[in-house]
């Protein structure tokens, strides 16, 4: 006797089911803000033991230019990306255009055991790496057993 109601294979709609849902919640963690396609920089986030690791792809920008700050578990990143000056003549009609120009910032949520005392920031061959210490009660450690 079949059942108009459910398709003969249940467990395959469930798989299907679950692979939806995986993939609509992945590819923008919950910690960014204001997160849309084609924002800029496009940011990684992840975490050691030791400390969370932020790195933003932001090649062509003066390391100079770029504000990193920290307040309140928000992590800032902001400055301004100035067009180059090799583009097409003035009576060129342009079909697309990919690269972004203009200010920009992005502000990352930090999680609860970020020690804001203990931030590094380098830019390195357009990659902007910011490593926020975890604070010491955080860290995993070690139970001896008595």
């Amino acid at each position: 006797m079949s059942d108009p109601f459910f398709n003969a294979d249940l467990f395959g709609e469930i798989d299907r089911l679950q692979r939806q849902m995986a993939n609509l919640f992945t590819g923008s963690p919950s910690s960014l803000r204001a997160a849309r396609i084609g924002a800029f920089p496009p940011i990684n986030i992840g975490s050691t033991d030791d400390s969370v690791e932020i790195v933003a792809f932001a090649p062509g920008l003066d390391p100079s230019k770029i504000d990193v700050s920290i307040d309140k578990g928000l992590l800032t990143i902001s400055g301004e990306r100035k067009a180059v000056d090799a583009g097409p003549a003035e009576d060129t009609r342009v079909y697309a255009q990919e690269r972004f120009t203009g200010a920009f910032r992005r502000v990352i949520e930090l999680p609860r055991h970020a020690a804001p005392d203990k931030v590094q920031a380098r830019y390195v061959n357009g990659c902007l790496t910011v490593s926020v210490g975890r604070s010491e009660a955080s860290k995993p450690r070690a139970i001896t057993i008595q």
